[in-house]
C-alpha cells in the first residue's frame, strides 16, 4: 500500500495490523526485524588515508615520482627531496578539499527527533524516537519535532511547519479526513505529517507510515548518498589537459633519451637530461597556484556575501548558464505585505489609503482587531499573514496594541480549515461587534449588507458580489492572496457559535503578497545579460509564482510553467524537451529538482541551484554550483551546497558570477605564463640535446624556478582586477579546451622568444673549460626572463593600457623574485646547493638585457595591437 492519505481510518489499521490501542508487546519483536530500526543510515566512506593516497594517481604526479627516483639514483638528493615536498604538499590540499565535502548527511540526522510519544498496548509512553515502527500510534503537541512519517488519525488544530522539506515557511494546517485526489504532492498532503518536521500549534494522534529511510527525510538522505558532486569546468579541463601534457612529457623524454644514448652519452646522463626535461615541462606549482587564486577569490566574495565552501566552485560561477533560484526569501522579501484594498467598489493601493474615508478606516481597524500578530519596534510575531496586516496599520500611526486596547476583544471564534474564517467579538464604542476575517467566496456567501463608501450601509446587490468576485479573481490571477473582511452587531455579550458567523455586514478585501526584493528586477536583468537562464523553483503554487516571476523578469510571453504532477508525468527524454523553454516550477519535490538539473546538464549546461531546506539538499549536491541560504537555510542545504549567501540575496549572486569570470581569465592567464616559461625551458634542453650540447641546466635549476620564482607573479595574476565589464561576455562553454589554438599559438612563440635569450645567454658564458657558467647565465636568464614576463601575462592589453599600478602585486612578485635569484646568485653558500658559478658585473648586465628583450617584443606588439 501507498499514498496513505487516500486510505480510511479503517483500511490503514489493517494494513498495519493495529487499531487505536497502538501495537502490542508481542508484534514489536518481529516488526523491528521486518522494519529495522528508525535511523537515517549511510553508505561507508573512506578514510582520510585512502584519499591521501589516491592524489598520486594522477599521471603527472607519477612522472615527477619516476623523476625523483632517477634524481636519487643519480646522487642528486636535493632534487628529490624538493620534487617530494611539491608532490606531498599537492596530495595534503586535494584531501584537505575532499574530507571539507562530506557533511550533509550528519546535519540531516541531528533533525531527527529524540524522543517519541506513543500508546502501546493501550497505555501512554515515552520511547527513544529509534524504536518507533510501522503501525505505532504517535502522539504529537507544539513544540514537537516530528519523529516518523505518519497519517493523521485525530487532529486538535494540529499546525506544521514543513519548510525544511517543501521550502514554504507558512504553517500547514492538518486535517484527519482521507483525501480523494491521487498524485499530490508532499505539500498538498494535508492529512499527513513527516519526519523532521515542526509541530508549531496543536496536537494530534498519528499512525506511523514509515520510518528510517523509507521516510520522506530517509528518501532525502538516500538521494544525498547517491549524488555524486560534478567536477567543475576548470576540474575536468585540468584534467584533460594533465594527460595530454604526460602524453606529451612521455614522448619528449623517451626521443631525448635515445638521442643523447645515439650520441654515445652515458645512460645515467642521458636519463639526467630526460629528469631535467620533465622536470622543466611539468608546471609543478600548477595546482597550489590555482588552490591559492581560488583562494583569494573566496576572500573577495566573502565581502560581497558569498562564502565559498568548495573551492572550485569560485571559477564555476563564471560559467554558469543556468541559475535555478528558490522564490522565497531569495527573489522575494520572505515577508507577506499588503498590496492593494477593496473598498467601496474600487481598488485601492496601500500608499493611497486615506483615513478620512469610513469604509478605508473601517477596513483597516477589523483588519488589526481581527488578529493576532504584533511588531514590537520592528520585532514580528505572529503569522506572516497576520503581521501583513498590522504593518499596513503601522504605516498610517494605526498601532495594534492602541487598537486592541480601545476596542477590546471579548470572545473570539479561532480560525478552522472547514470554516475558512476567524471571528472576533469587540466592543466598538459602546456596540458589540462581530468582526470576521475569511476567504472571499465564503464571507461574500453569508453578506446581507455592504458599506458604502460614503459610510452608509446598504443591502448587497448582485452587482456587488459579482464586483467582488472578479476583483478576488483579479486579485488571484497577479499571484496575491486575498482575505475578505466582514462584520455584524451583537446584542449580548455571550460565548460565540458558529451560526453566529452569517448575516454580515461586507467592508472589503485586503491583498497581499511576499513581493519580490527591491533588487531582484536589476539582478534578473544582468542575468540575462550575461547570457545566463534564471528559472524559479519553488514549493508555491503555479499562480503565485508565475505572478512573482512575470513581474521580476524571469517569466516571459511564450515561456512554459510546469508544476511538481506534471514533472512526475514526464519521462528524462520529455524533460529535456522541455527544461529549455520553462521558466517557473511550482509545487516540486526533491527528486524533482535532481531531475531538472540533471536535464540542463545533459544538454550541456552549467547550472546553479539555489535552496534553503533539506528537500533541496540533494539538488544542491548535484548542481555544478549548490547554493545555500545563509540566514534561512536549513544546516544541512548549507552543508550540501559548495556556495552560502550571507543575506540570502539573488543579485549576490551576479556579484559573483562577475567575480568567477574575473578569476577563470586570470587563472587562465597565470597558466599561460606558467606554460610559456615551461615551454622555453623545454625547448632550451631540446636545442641543447639536439645540437649534442652538455646539459644546460641540473634539474634543481628548474625546480627553483618553477616553485619560487614562478610561482609569486602567477598568484599575482590571479589577483589582476577586471578590466572591461565581463558581464557582456556570454558563458563560455563547459567543454571549451583549457588550451585553444589561439592561447596554444601565443605561448609557443613566448616560449620561442625566452628560449632564444636563454640560448644566447648560455652561449655567451659557455666553453668546454667551464660549463657551468654557461649553465649559471642561461639559468638566470631563464629565471629573468620569466619574471619579466609576468607583466605580459597580466592580460590582453598592454603594461600602459592596463596600468603599471593597477596590480601592486604583480611588481611586489617581480621584486621577490628578482631577490631570490640574486640571493642564490650572490652568496656562496648557495652555490653549490643551486649549482651556481660566479658571474661578474658584465654578466649581470648581459642577463638583466637578454631576459627583458622578449618582454619589449611583445609589449611593443601589443601597444601596436591594442593600443596605449
Amino acid at each position: 500500500m501507498k499514498d496513505f492519505y487516500l486510505r480510511s481510518k479503517d483500511e490503514l489499521f489493517g494494513y498495519f495490523d493495529t487499531s487505536e490501542q497502538g501495537l502490542g508487546e508481542k508484534e514489536l519483536e518481529n516488526l523491528r526485524e521486518k522494519y529495522g530500526e528508525n535511523i537515517l543510515n549511510a553508505k561507508e566512506k573512506k578514510s582520510a588515508l585512502v584519499i591521501f593516497l589516491e592524489q598520486f594517481k594522477d599521471f603527472l604526479v607519477i612522472i615527477l615520482l619516476v623523476a625523483a627516483a632517477i634524481s636519487f639514483i643519480s646522487g642528486n638528493r636535493e632534487s628529490t627531496i624538493v620534487i617530494l615536498a611539491v608532490i606531498v604538499m599537492n596530495a595534503i590540499l586535494g584531501t584537505v578539499q575532499h574530507l571539507k565535502a562530506e557533511k550533509s548527511l550528519e546535519s540531516l540526522k541531528k533533525m531527527s527527533s529524540p524522543k517519541a510519544k506513543v500508546i502501546r498496548d493501550g497505555e501512554k509512553r515515552e520511547i527513544d524516537s529509534s524504536e518507533l515502527l510501522p503501525g505505532d500510534i504517535v502522539l504529537l503537541e507544539a513544540g514537537d519535532i516530528v519523529p516518523s512519517d505518519g497519517r493523521v488519525l485525530e487532529t486538535h488544530s494540529l499546525m506544521v511547519n514543513e519548510s525544511s522539506l517543501t521550502g514554504e515557511s507558512d504553517n500547514v494546517e492538518k486535517v484527519c479526513q482521507a483525501i480523494d485526489i491521487s498524485g499530490l504532492t508532499i505539500a498538498d498532503q494535508k492529512n499527513m505529517v513527516f519526519s523532521g518536521s515542526l509541530v508549531t500549534y496543536g496536537r494530534a494522534k498519528v499512525l506511523v507510515t514509515a520510518i528510517g529511510m523509507k521516510t520522506e527525510l530517509g528518501k532525502i538522505a538516500s538521494l544525498l548518498d547517491e549524488t555524486k558532486e560534478t567536477m567543475t569546468p576548470l576540474q575536468k579541463s585540468l584534467e584533460r589537459f594533465g594527460k595530454k601534457l604526460s602524453i606529451a612529457i612521455i614522448i619528449l623524454c623517451i626521443v631525448v633519451f635515445f638521442m643523447s644514448v645515439a650520441r654515445g652519452v652515458n645512460i645515467l646522463e642521458s636519463l639526467m637530461f630526460a629528469v631535467a626535461l620533465a622536470v622543466a615541462a611539468i608546471p609543478e606549482a600548477l595546482g597550489s597556484i590555482v588552490t591559492i587564486v581560488l583562494a583569494i577569490g573566496t576572500q573577495k566574495m566573502a565581502k560581497e556575501h558569498a562564502i565559498i565552501k568548495k573551492l572550485h566552485s569560485v571559477e564555476s560561477l563564471g560559467c554558469i548558464s543556468v541559475i535555478c533560484s528558490d522564490k522565497t526569501g531569495t527573489l522575494t522579501q520572505n515577508k507577506m505585505t499588503v498590496r492593494q484594498l477593496y473598498v467601496g467598489d474600487e481598488v485601492i493601493e496601500t500608499g493611497e489609503i486615506d483615513l478620512n474615508s469610513k469604509v478605508e478606516t473601517e477596513l483597516l481597524r477589523s483588519a488589526i482587531l481581527c488578529s493576532d500578530a504584533v511588531n514590537n519596534n520592528g520585532q514580528e510575531i505572529g503569522d506572516p499573514t497576520e503581521v501583513a496586516l498590522v504593518n499596513i496599520g503601522h504605516k498610517y500611526n494605526l498601532k495594534e496594541v492602541e487598537i486592541r486596547n480601545k476596542y477590546p476583544r471579548l470572545k473570539e471564534l479561532p480560525f478552522d480549515s472547514d470554516r475558512k474564517m476567524m471571528s472576533t467579538l469587540n466592543e466598538i464604542e459602546g456596540k458589540n461587534y462581530l468582526i470576521t476575517k475569511g476567504a472571499p467566496d465564503i464571507i461574500v456567501e453569508k453578506a446581507k449588507y455592504i458599506l458604502r463608501k460614503n459610510g452608509n450601509i446598504e443591502e448587497i446587490l448582485k452587482t456587488d458580489i459579482e464586483n467582488i468576485k472578479k476583483t478576488n479573481i483579479s486579485f488571484a490571477e497577479h499571484g496575491l492572496r486575498v482575505l475578505a473582511f466582514a462584520m455584524k452587531g451583537m446584542n449580548e455579550v455571550r460565548e460565540l457559535e458558529f451560526s453566529d458567523e452569517s448575516n454580515f455586514i461586507f467592508i472589503g478585501l485586503i491583498s497581499m503578497i511576499d513581493p519580490p526584493r527591491e533588487e531582484s528586477k536589476e539582478a534578473v536583468k544582468s542575468c540575462v545579460r550575461a547570457g545566463i537562464k534564471p528559472v524559479m523553483i519553488t514549493g508555491d503554487y503555479k499562480v503565485t509564482a508565475k505572478a512573482i516571476a512575470r513581474e521580476i523578469g524571469i517569466y516571459k510571453d511564450g515561456d512554459e510553467t510546469l508544476n511538481g504532477v506534471e514533472v512526475e508525468k514526464m519521462n528524462d527524454e520529455e524533460l529535456m524537451k522541455h527544461v529549455e523553454r520553462v521558466s517557473v516550477y511550482a509545487r516540486v519535490s526533491p527528486e524533482h529538482k535532481i531531475r531538472i538539473v540533471s536535464a540542463w546538464q545533459k544538454l550541456g549546461k552549467i547550472c546553479a541551484m539555489t535552496g534553503d531546506g533539506v528537500n533541496d539538499a540533494p539538488a544542491l549536491k548535484k548542481a555544478d554550483v549548490g547554493i545555500a541560504m545563509g540566514i534561512t537555510g536549513t544546516e544541512v542545504s548549507k552543508d550540501a551546497a559548495s556556495m552560502i549567501l550571507t543575506d540570502d540575496n539573488f543579485s549576490t549572486i551576479i556579484k559573483s558570477v562577475v567575480t568567477g569570470r574575473n578569476l577563470y581569465a586570470n587563472i587562465k592567464n597565470s597558466i599561460r605564463f606558467l606554460l610559456s616559461g615551461n615551454t622555453a625551458g623545454i625547448l632550451a634542453v631540446f636545442y641543447a640535446s639536439l645540437v649534442g650540447l652538455p646539459a644546460i641546466f641540473a634539474p634543481v635549476h628548474l625546480l627553483f624556478i618553477n616553485l619560487l620564482t614562478d610561482s609569486l607573479p602567477a598568484i599575482a595574476i590571479g589577483m589582476e582586477p577586471s578590466h572591461g565589464d565581463v558581464l557582456d561576455e556570454k558563458p563560455r562553454e563547459a567543454n571549451a579546451p583549457l588550451l585553444d589554438k589561439k592561447l596554444s599559438g601565443r605561448i609557443l612563440m613566448e616560449g620561442i622568444l625566452i628560449a632564444t635569450v636563454t640560448m644566447i645567454a648560455f652561449y655567451l658564458g659557455y666553453t668546454k673549460e667551464n660549463i657551468g657558467l654557461g649553465s649559471t647565465m642561461a639559468f638566470s636568464t631563464l629565471c629573468l626572463g620569466r619574471l619579466f614576463h609576468g607583466f605580459n601575462c597580466r592580460g590582453n592589453g598592454s603594461v600602459i593600457r592596463l596600468g603599471i599600478t593597477s596590480n601592486m602585486f604583480s611588481i611586489y612578485a617581480f621584486l621577490m623574485g628578482a631577490i631570490l635569484l640574486y640571493i642564490v646568485l650572490l652568496i656562496p653558500s648557495f652555490h653549490e646547493m643551486f649549482a651556481i658559478s660566479d658571474l661578474s658585473i658584465m654578466n649581470f648586465g648581459e642577463i638583466t638585457v637578454l631576459a627583458f628583450i622578449p618582454t619589449l617584443i611583445i609589449q611593443v606588439s601589443k601597444y601596436i595591437k591594442y593600443g596605449g
